[in-house]
């Protein structure tokens, strides 16, 4: 069985916000910083080379395949900002909100946005406590491979 490559590690995450090097790109992890920090009551944690994940959750796949991975999380990548959620786009609750929020796209447990000032933070506030609700009651899958 292949082991995750992406592990909880004790990188700083404040070194590694500040060196985004786009200043737009830099600001807009600060604001996810305090904002996902809010929602979750958790610090943030690196997880491999590029992703601040909070707080975090065991899972159990029906192969048997068991491990820890963080309950939301982002990173900040060159075309978008990637938020990392636990799943449940199919929701309708989720759908809801999703229509809201402003440009995005989504991908398996993924949600991708251009900038934040593209979307309304109160809408994202709104889903990133749905998708820490989903993980805290286990509901769903959460995309972790």
């Amino acid at each position: 069985m292949a082991e995750l490559k992406t592990k909880r590690n004790d990188r700083d995450v404040a070194d590694f916000v500040a060196e985004i090097v786009d200043e737009s790109r830099r600001k807009d992890a600060a604001t996810l910083l305090e904002l996902m920090g809010r929602v979750t009551g958790s610090l943030p944690v690196m997880w491999g080379t590029s992703i601040v994940g909070f707080g975090e959750y065991s899972y159990r796949y029906a192969s048997g395949r068991t491990g820890v991975w963080f309950t939301i999380g982002f990173a900040a990548r060159k075309q978008n900002m990637t938020l990392y959620l636990y799943g449940g786009y199919e929701e309708a609750e989720t759908v809801a909100l999703l229509q809201k929020l402003g440009p995005h796209t989504t991908g398996k447990g993924c949600l991708y946005i251009k900038r934040l000032s593209d979307v309304d933070c109160g809408v994202l506030e709104d889903l990133l406590r749905h998708s820490v609700a989903r993980a805290a009651d286990g509901s769903g899958a959460a995309g972790a491979q």
